[in-house]
């Protein structure tokens, strides 16, 4: 398990490798989403509601402050996935060894913020006096983590540029295995609280982010990984940064909205904070299912578009949206047909969970709408164009939460009308972001018409 098979995405059949792609993508987000549900689930079942709505008020905050340096990830990608298609051995090299050294260097930055600024930051948004101490606590130990949690996403984009999903599946499915048992031995066994569901979570990390970065110093040829090669190439660090901070800052921004929307959650007290962390596991599941097509989009689209084949770019964008859309919806309607159970395996409490099927029904059930834009985005994304996505984004779905937070929601002042803001930013930003996409394509058509 060294290495593993290279997948050719520049010819054959696109649905069944989209497939192939994806699916072991979805299963390895899931798998690290699980890490958080673990530590919801056992502390709402073994150590009360305050440690729940403790461990559930981080979710936005630490999402917000990862997104940021985790979008750099997918500059890697896209900047390894280019070098591939274009069959640049010195670049495939040169970017491997700049992305590792840049995921130190964030991981190290983010353990420092968290250490330092943890209760400020929660403090900031409203977190409720009864339990800011317990998500303080939480907040800096599954801080310390980061520098293997950044290791880890990193490691997983350079190999999911070159086709590979699966290596970093089998890993989150054994450290997955790993955070769990320690949260019960640590929670039921040693009596502790937020402190034991963070510590194992930040062991998971670590087996994770090591047991990847081994596998890229089992690789051959320029995607070996060295330690004495790691360094920071200008030009390649210049390329993820345009490539990567855009969408970093999207996801950052997507989470500052979030943070605007826990504010208001918060402000309805502890029952609205913990229904909203319990179903919160449910929906990311999904989020990241259909995420997952979207990363499969960047990759696609990275090397086809690196050799200049526009057409199965665009062949690409449409099975993507077929696959992702269908399955999405599968997925929402599941989970809204069986909330009942699926909250209940987070909480006893009956009104938690019958606060929290309106963000199933709403958010979940309406999931599939946000297909478009993360197809469409990663499309252009894989072309290089980062910024535009990022600004329709910025104005779209982040403009139209902030504004419902402000403006709707103290008209109705319920947690099931908060909860409209996202499918209504859906909408709005997905229509945009597909006819800025199709200009794109026609553009770009020209352009290597005349160029030819």
């Amino acid at each position: 398990m060294a290495t593993a098979k290279k997948m050719d995405l520049l010819s054959g059949s696109i649905w069944d490798k989209i497939l192939k792609f994806a699916v072991p993508l979805a299963a390895s987000s899931i798998f690290q989403q699980l890490f958080n549900s673990a530590d919801v689930a056992v502390v709402g079942k073994f150590a009360g509601d305050a440690a729940l709505a403790a461990v559930g008020a981080n979710t936005f905050i630490i999402n917000l402050m990862v997104n940021l340096f985790v979008g750099l990830s997918i500059g890697a990608n896209v900047v390894v996935a280019n070098a591939l298609g274009a069959k640049s051995a010195r670049s495939v090299s040169r970017g491997v060894h700049t992305a590792v050294a840049v995921s130190v260097v964030c991981g190290i930055l983010l353990a420092v913020i968290g250490l330092f600024l943890a209760k400020p930051i929660l403090a900031a948004i409203s977190t409720p006096a009864d339990i800011i101490d317990a998500a303080a606590l939480y907040f800096k130990i599954y801080f310390v983590g980061m520098p293997f949690i950044m290791l880890y996403n990193f490691s997983a984009a350079l190999l999911r540029s070159k086709g590979d999903t699966k290596r970093p599946f089998y890993v989150l499915l054994v450290a997955g295995a790993i955070n769990l048992i320690l949260n019960v031995v640590f929670v039921v066994g040693f009596h502790m609280d937020v402190d034991g569901v963070a510590i194992a979570t930040v062991i998971a990390n670590v087996i994770s982010s090591l047991t990847l970065l081994y596998f890229l110093m089992r690789e051959t040829g320029p995607f070996k990984f060295e330690f004495w090669k790691m360094r920071f190439t200008p030009w390649i660090l210049g390329r993820i940064i345009k490539i990567g901070l855009p969408a970093g800052v999207q996801g950052a921004l997507f989470s500052f909205s979030n943070v605007c929307i826990q504010s208001a959650i918060n402000s309805l007290g502890s029952t609205a904070v913990a229904a909203s962390a319990v179903a919160m596991n449910p929906e990311l599941i999904v989020y990241f299912w259909l995420n997952a097509f979207g990363h499969a989009c960047v990759t696609f689209v990275g090397q086809n578009y690196g050799a200049r084949n526009l057409e199965r770019c665009k062949k690409v964008v449409r099975w993507t949206l077929l696959l992702s859309g269908l399955s999405t919806f599968t997925l929402g309607a599941l989970t809204c047909l069986f909330y009942h159970p699926i909250l209940a395996v987070f909480t006893n409490d009956a009104n938690i969970i019958e606060t929290g099927k309106f963000r199933v029904y709403i958010v979940i059930g309406l999931e599939f709408i946000n297909v478009l834009i993360d197809v469409t985005s990663g499309a252009l994304r894989g072309m290089g164009k980062s910024m535009l996505p990022t600004l329709i984004c910025v104005f779209g779905i982040c403009g139209v939460r902030i504004f419902w937070v402000f403006a709707m929601f103290p008209k109705f002042g319920t947690f099931k009308a908060l909860m409209f803001c996202y499918p209504i930013s859906w909408i709005t930003t997905g229509l945009v972001m597909a006819c800025v996409y199709s200009r794109i394509v026609r553009k770009k058509q020209l352009e290597w018409a005349r160029e030819n």
